[in-house]
């Protein structure tokens, strides 16, 4: 007598259930019940799991179900019993899910999907510019250290001449099978690394790796414009692939070196100047530095300390070229010391025909956006 339950009634869901309502409750019932999320009652875990998997390892195979819908339990039985296989095409949709119970994916993969070309690693390359080369751009050429498919042996680490043998640990599937319970699980051959084949004599110059390691140098253009951590990506310049695989890419991390005068804000430029006592009381034309050289710039008389004067056009370009950032001038009036008796008595009958009212000014916002922008 058969003691097995209805399949559907397993996995709980009806007789006309879809493909993917059957994948759904089959996914939902196996999260639930893997024996690794019930350690305390590990063994009727294995039994519920055991038999939603076998419930589902039926209904997925439309051959089987049809089988099972005519025939019931003797239409899908076997001499030998029915033993689920992991490595089954029909889990193949559920390498995320076993993988994180067992701490690897692969489930269903053959050997050939683990031979096939990969592409190789990226690269990251930091390089510090100064702030007059980020304004203007520049065309520099860089070193690169990197891995490089082997000339000698192209790749396949062998030594000229020698062919490669079968893995005798896997004995050329690429992959180890062991037996967990009541299924089995496969793991990429360590010996092999998933090739199922090993050099009997390795290449000389790679020592079997299929790569060496070389220096390359490479023509760079940074734009006009950049700022800190801007990351230019050159494609194909990264690590050589394995297998003839494709190389990855290089990205180029720029640093800009910090400028002694000009602090940037976006596209802006700041910076103070410091002017005498009697320049700001009478005023001034001074040459101010920017990045395109010297500038003339008017310091009008009764300038205070902290006025900020703007240089149109004199900061940043962006990127685009869309647009041209300014320069700010701060300025900073400087108070003299050490006053020879002259200078002091000059400076005593000046204050004597100034009158200033020493009480708290209030900061007006016009005034101060007057200030800014002339």
């Amino acid at each position: 007598m058969n003691n097995k339950r209805d399949y559907y009634e397993v996995l709980g869901i009806h007789r006309r259930a879809s493909d993917q309502e059957i994948k759904s409750a089959y996914r939902k019932l196996a999260m639930q019940h893997h024996p690794d999320r019930n350690p305390d009652n590990k063994e009727e875990s294995e039994e519920k799991f055991k038999e939603i998997t076998e419930a589902y390892g039926v209904l997925a195979d439309s051959q089987k179900r049809a089988a099972y819908d005519q025939f019931g339990h003797a239409g899908v039985s076997s001499a030998g019993g029915w033993s689920p296989d992991f490595s089954s095409s029909i889990f193949s949709d559920f390498e995320d899910l076993f993988g994180d119970f067992f701490g690897f994916g692969g489930f269903g993969r053959g050997t050939q999907q683990r031979r096939r070309p990969s592409r190789g690693a990226d690269l990251r390359y930091d390089l510090e510019i100064t702030l007059e080369e980020a304004a203007q751009g520049l065309e520099t050429k860089i070193k690169i250290p990197r891995s490089e498919t082997c000339s000698e042996c192209r790749g396949t680490g062998a030594r000229k001449g020698s062919e490669p043998v079968t893995c005798p640990a896997c004995a050329g599937r690429g992959q180890i099978r062991h037996q967990q319970g009541f299924f089995t699980v496969a793991r990429t051959c360590p010996q092999c690394q998933g090739m199922g084949q090993i050099m009997r004599e390795a290449c000389q110059v790679c020592r079997g790796k299929g790569q060496v390691q070389q220096e390359k140098i490479l023509g760079l253009k940074i734009p006009a414009g950049v700022e800190e951590g801007t990351r230019l990506r050159v494609t194909g310049e990264g690590e050589a692939g394995s297998r003839g695989g494709p190389h990855g890419d290089l990205y180029v991390v720029l640093r800009v070196r910090e400028h002694p005068y000009f602090d940037r804000q976006g596209n802006d430029l700041y910076y103070t100047i410091p002017i005498s006592i009697t320049q700001a009381i009478l005023g001034v034309e001074i040459r101010v530095p920017t990045l395109r050289g010297l500038e003339r710039l008017r310091i009008p008389e009764g300038t205070q300390n902290g006025s900020v004067f703007r240089l149109r056009g004199a900061g940043m370009p962006s990127v685009d070229g869309r647009r041209q950032g300014d320069l700010y001038v701060s300025v900073h009036v400087l108070t003299p010391t050490g006053l020879s008796r002259e200078q002091r008595r000059m400076f005593e009958m000046l204050n004597s025909t100034l009158r200033v009212e020493n009480r708290p000014l209030e900061r007006r916002p016009s005034e101060k956006v007057k200030d800014v922008f002339g």
